[in-house]
């Protein structure tokens, strides 16, 4: 991910970014105008008042008629009441349409994180992600339930109000006009500043979110190694960094507000000075210039307001940002998508095995890879693969640590995706076939197990939705999970977050039961039994393999129990497959695998003596 505190050159158009929210806004396009024009309606009839103030003025408290002053305070009363009702209806027109335009928007924003490829999840923080998910979709609901209404009836209110003024007594309304141009100036120059300080308050937010999370996460180890001093530091730094940042912001807004309430003010007393003489040179009624200051303290809040609508709306448009930021990243392909859509850069693959051809495995041919971030001039990770998986076979992978052995297994599901050659599924490309197709041929159990916070059975289940409860037994016997019957509601216990209520090798069978619930035409497990005592991994083994002999699998091994799981063994050695063979053939004529095997060391050859083969 970018460096959330790198700022943009320059500022963008708030305007631009808000009108993004458009598509949101249409299906409640009548409700918003409607609750707008409420909205107008009601701030208009508030400056109906100091006209009814110099009717009453003028007429019956100069001629002293009680009935009058009477039926005077009635009127303001009644349009009083008029406008708080009406402002309530604006309130009722749009709660509930933004409830629902926030929870579409963070429906959409989910439904992208969970479409977008895992290199986008490995460059972002998660807080990050977070942060956009909650705090910023919250900042647009809040702007376009009250502030963006506002801004709209505010201008209008203003335009209103200054035409009555100037209708008035339009010497007294040039003089209230005087600040408009360096009012307009001034504003324009803090909104640029207050743009920049938003966004980055934002990004450190979603910093600071992220630091949270993986302290909580991560709180054993923080606790084992005693580092919670170092972690509090780091959470003070950027803390003291977002507050830094919020004081600037409340620096900027102000001194935006000290400018809109104070030029406006002096012309109001300017223009109570020049109204005063009037009123006593007999050129100006008493009831007008009542009314006429009336209404400008009336203009008082619409205009005081504009410093607050405004920073409300850099928000806002920083948020829009931050949402269509991960919005719009692109999405290598849709999930419904057609199985033989032309992909570009490749040939034309075929649809299945070819005629008279049985099941042919898994074939990689000369696949390439490096990761999508990866630095310029960097050799690739893996530099020419060939390799193949014979139907029904198991192949064990092997090689030194980060000889590129995980990477190789997630492109089977395209969790990455080959940068060059092809990799082909009894004679299906890969790389053409759909999605969700693909990954209900394949099935996955990563050597670092993650369990969510639900229970046994959706966990295994997630495997495949469509399994049956025999089918759930069967892959938890298969994973030796006898544990979960005593757990205290059997299979529906919550494992809590992370599963981390379990054990490392509980954790790890339960993956397991996930990866063989669904009976997978293709099996992929990296290292499935590192976290498992010697007994268990027997058991696990021989159950292991009875769902091997059906399946085509590729089993990533760092020990010789786990290699003893396979048909075959393949060596992975800079970038390349180097050597194919059983165990037995390779530990008797691969120097490197040998090594491998024994740990190396100046003891390997008495260590090989005791490797089974």
């Amino acid at each position: 991910m970018p460096e959330s505190t790198i700022e943009p050159s320059e500022p963008r158009s708030a305007v631009r970014s808000l009108l993004r929210l458009w598509p949101y806004l249409r299906p409640v396009r009548v409700r918003l105008f409607g609750s707008v024009a409420v909205a107008v309606t009601a701030s208009c009839l508030a400056l109906l008042i100091p006209l009814v103030l110099k009717w009453m003025v003028d007429g019956p408290v100069a001629d002293r008629d009680p009935a009058g002053v009477w039926l005077g305070g009635g009127l303001v009363l009644g349009l009083g009441l008029l406008e708080a009702g009406l402002f309530g209806v604006r309130r009722w027109l749009v709660a509930r349409p933004m409830a629902r335009l926030e929870a579409q928007m963070r429906g959409d924003l989910y439904r992208q994180l969970q479409r977008l490829p895992v290199a986008f999840h490995d460059r972002w923080g998660s807080g990050q992600l977070l942060s956009r998910g909650t705090n910023d979709l919250q900042i647009l609901r809040m702007f376009l339930t009250f502030p963006l209404v506002f801004l709209i009836v505010n201008g209008v209110t203003i335009l209103v109000g200054f035409g009555i003024l100037l209708s008035q007594q339009w010497s007294l309304g040039l003089v209230l006009l005087l600040p408009v141009v360096p009012l307009v100036v001034l504003c324009a120059y803090f909104e640029s500043r207050y743009a920049l300080a938003a966004r980055r308050a934002q990004d450190q937010i979603g910093d600071l979110t992220t630091l949270v999370e993986e302290s909580v996460l991560g709180i054993r180890i923080i606790k084992a190694f005693g580092r919670h001093r170092s972690q509090a530091v780091a959470f003070r730094e950027q803390s003291h960094r977002l507050r830094t940042t919020e004081l600037r912001k409340a620096r900027l807004l102000a001194d935006l507000w000290a400018l809109i309430t104070g030029l406006p003010d002096v012309a109001l007393g300017a223009a109570l000075v020049f109204g005063s003489v009037q009123v006593a040179d007999g050129a100006l009624s008493a009831g007008t210039l009542v009314a006429f200051l009336s209404t400008a303290l009336a203009l008082r809040w619409p205009v005081e307001s504009l410093g607050w609508l405004l920073s409300i709306s850099n928000e806002a448009a920083a948020s829009a940002d931050r949402v269509f930021e991960v919005m719009d990243a692109p999405v290598p392909e849709e999930p419904d998508e057609p199985e033989a859509e032309k992909r570009p850069g490749r040939d034309d693959p075929p649809a299945g095995p070819a005629d008279g051809e049985g099941p042919d495995g898994i074939r990689f041919s000369g696949v390439r890879f490096r990761y999508p971030d990866a630095p310029e001039g960097t050799p690739d990770l893996l530099t020419g693969v060939d390799l193949h998986i014979r139907t029904g076979e198991t192949l064990a992978l092997v090689g030194a640590t980060g000889s590129g052995k995980t990477t190789l297994t997630t492109l089977l599901p395209r969790l990455y995706e080959a940068t060059g050659g092809r990799i082909t599924l009894d004679g299906m490309d890969s790389a053409w076939l759909a999605r969700p197709v693909l990954r209900a041929m394949v099935s996955t159990a990563f050597e670092e197990p993650t369990l969510f916070s639900a229970s046994v059975r959706d966990n295994v289940l997630m495997g495949a939705p469509g399994a049956t409860e025999g089918d759930l037994m069967r892959a938890l016997e298969t994973a030796q999970c006898g544990f979960v019957h005593a757990l205290p509601r059997g299979v529906d216990t919550q494992v809590g977050e992370q599963g981390l209520s379990l054990s490392g090798g509980q954790r790890q069978r339960l993956a397991l039961a996930r990866a063989v619930v669904g009976r997978p035409r293709f099996l992929v497990l990296d290292d499935p039994l590192s976290a498992l005592d010697v007994h268990t991994e027997a058991l696990v083994e021989a159950a292991l393999r009875q769902v091997l002999a059906s399946t085509t699998a590729l089993v990533v091994a760092h020990r010789p129990s786990t290699v003893m799981l396979a048909d075959r063994v393949a060596l992975l050695d800079e970038g390349r497959i180097t050597a194919v063979g059983t165990h037995h053939e390779l530990l008797r004529d691969n120097t490197a695998y040998r090594w491998l095997m024994s740990g190396g060391g100046e003891q390997a050859d008495e260590r090989i003596e005791g490797i089974p083969a």
